[in-house]
């Protein structure tokens, strides 16, 4: 048995746990699920091979009931997570199965229409296991989107107007474009090839994991604070899967992680004076999987930084790049950088 094959055989005896977790979600659309059952399976994560890849959600999802509430400043944080968590799930469900979110699962809280989604299609992958990747992280990014709508209820925002697309003018080229991926003008589309697809998801997964940090500070209310803090921490399992695969495809390919550090360096000149972002290379013959401190602690970046790089500018800005009309919600500026 070769060492694909005793992984494929390890990804198919969870098969039953991932069923479950479809019940969940199963009862989550119908409106019966609870918020334990929910916030278990934030917590869990899986899915891969299901015919039906995205959970569906009622339009108007039940605010959910704490002692307290969640202040404006709790909903403002969540919402613009949810923002980005609606780009992620776009992002790997159009890679994985050709389409996009329903629109049961766009709309805001109080019944609004989503956002439109430009670019964005079915990637032919070559590896089985990046296929398997690809299915596991596109089930639960659409099941966070699920979770975070329910959570905020008839506060949830609208998914905004989402841009993933990799021709010459799309979000993904002009981003590859910035870092010197690619020529100016030149396209760069993330669904050509396994490769370019964990590309695109470098760059999501690391200003996830860093972005969802500096917002943890701000959560107060006690169950939106446990979402988010479980969230973070399966982003964080996401970005240390990509990392790990870029860099053992980059052992026949060394311009693929001289690549991912482009992107890097690229969100570092975006973000703020510091050096904090970094590629998936100590150096040439040395892994970096984790960006963390000396002391093994990932950094974090605020509100402001993180618009930045999903607008793809250093300047104050309200819309760009990723999001082309801008996030929806009352956190949607950037942070002028130096």
């Amino acid at each position: 048995m070769t060492d694909n094959d005793s992984a494929l055989a390890m990804l198919d005896a969870t098969e039953r746990k991932r069923a479950e977790r479809r019940r969940f979600l199963t009862l989550a659309g119908s409106g019966a699920a609870t918020i334990g059952g929910l916030g278990l399976l934030s917590a869990c994560g899986g899915g891969g091979g299901s015919p039906t890849p995205t959970p569906t959600s009622s339009p108007t999802p039940t605010p959910t009931s704490t002692a307290t509430g969640p202040s404006q400043s709790d909903i403002d944080a969540v919402n613009l997570v949810l923002n980005f968590e609606y780009l992620f799930a776009q992002y790997y469900s159009y890679a994985v199965y050709g389409t996009g979110l329903p629109g049961t699962l766009t709309a805001s809280g109080a019944g609004a229409a989503g956002g439109t989604v430009t670019g964005g299609r079915a990637v032919a992958f070559a590896d089985p296991l990046v296929a398997q990747y690809a299915r596991e992280i596109a089930f639960e990014k659409a099941a966070h989107v699920n979770y975070l709508r329910t959570q905020l209820g008839t506060a949830a925002v609208a998914m905004p107007n989402i841009n993933i697309d990799g021709s010459a003018t799309g979000a993904f080229a002009t981003a590859a474009q910035a870092a010197g991926v690619v020529g100016a003008g030149a396209a760069f589309d993330p669904y050509a090839s396994d490769e370019n697809f964990l590309l695109g998801a470098f760059i999501f997964e690391d200003v996830a994991v860093t972005g969802y940090k500096g917002a943890t500070p701000i959560v107060i209310n006690a169950t939106l604070l446990a979402g988010l803090t479980g969230m973070l921490a399966a982003t964080a399992y996401h970005a240390g899967l990509v990392r790990t695969v870029l860099y053992a495809k980059g052992a026949a390919n060394a311009n693929l992680r001289t690549l991912a550090g482009k992107f890097s360096d690229w969100r570092d000149t975006l973000d703020g004076s510091g050096d904090d972002d970094q590629g998936i290379t100590g150096d040439a013959t040395t892994s970096n999987i984790v960006p963390a401190d000396a002391n093994g602690i990932a950094y974090s970046r605020t509100t402001g930084a993180l618009l930045n790089i999903a607008y793809q500018t250093k300047a104050a800005a309200t819309a760009g790049g990723f999001f082309p009309n801008g996030a929806n919600g009352n956190v949607k500026t950037s942070t002028a950088q130096p």
